[in-house]
């Protein structure tokens, strides 16, 4: 455990030695969403290879870079691509980055996915704002002897997703007339599609939306106590009855085709977070 907590102040410091600003908002970015790190002014981009202790993204539609700079305003760290549990690292290699976020000093975080949607109201395509989850990873990053320094043993999830962000985000889509959803987040573990009849199960639990990420580090990150705001975009429908076939590069190309509404969606609601 001593050896996690230097490995964390290392790679703070060795951010911090990098970058000549001071991060207060981290981002991460999933699968074909990362081109809102482009956005970013006076940037510094690091490639998860040079950093000390982070993994490496091995998926397709994720840079592998941190990148960190100006953006609406705000100060920030996005993480252009993620870690999962399915490329075969450990629940607290995927939400390392998260601890080296809040050693930063960063109090919120928005977290980003590509997902299927299982609620029938929903279209590829739709954004959704993620008002809770339900993890069925089968683990949790906080298995272990607890960090101490960072949060409590038990940490409360009643509001995982904080309530005061999802409404300004609500409110932003009004503004920016985009049509935003808003339901449950089901995190699964991965790497293989779900079934119809594993569909049909999660869609009676009281998920609208399906992907294997997040979980984790809305976990991590309600651990050290920053706040959250998930922002999925909806790329295919996974209705157990009406399934049918399904490629990673068709989820890439749908998230690409909704880039537009979630850089402005993103950077609007950026503007307005704030850390009380």
């Amino acid at each position: 455990m001593a050896n996690r907590l230097a490995e964390i102040q290392e790679v703070a410091d060795f951010i911090s030695a990098r970058v000549k600003i001071k991060p207060e908002i981290g981002l991460i970015l999933g699968s074909g969403l990362g081109v809102l790190a482009e956005e970013i002014e006076d940037a510094v981009k690091i490639d998860f290879s040079e950093i000390p202790h982070f993994p490496v993204s091995t998926v397709e539609g994720h840079a592998g870079k941190l990148v960190v700079g100006s953006l609406n305003g705000k100060q920030v760290a996005a993480m252009q691509g993620r870690f999962h549990f399915y490329e075969g690292y450990s629940m607290q290699q995927v939400t390392f980055p998260v601890y080296v976020m809040r050693q930063l000093g960063i109090h919120s975080i928005i977290i980003t996915n590509a997902c299927g949607g299982m609620n029938r109201s929903f279209s590829p395509g739709d954004l959704m704002i993620i008002a809770d989850h339900i993890n069925l990873t089968g683990s949790n990053p906080l298995i272990g002897k607890n960090l101490e320094e960072f949060g409590p043993r038990f940490p409360d999830m009643s509001t995982a997703y904080t309530p005061e962000y999802r409404q300004l985000a609500r409110q932003k889509a009004r503004e920016l007339g985009i049509t935003i959803q808003e339901g449950v987040y089901t995190g699964i573990s991965g790497p293989t599609y779900m079934t119809p009849a594993e569909l049909i199960m999660l869609a009676r639990l009281g998920g609208d939306a399906v992907g294997m990420s997040t979980v984790p580090e809305v976990i991590a990150a309600r651990h050290v106590g920053m706040k959250v705001l998930g922002i999925s975009c909806v790329t295919d429908m996974a209705i157990g009855e009406e399934l049918e076939p399904l490629t990673h590069e068709q989820v890439v190309e749908v998230a690409n085709r909704t880039r537009p509404r979630f850089i402005q969606l993103v950077t609007s609601v950026l503007k307005e977070m704030k850390p009380e």
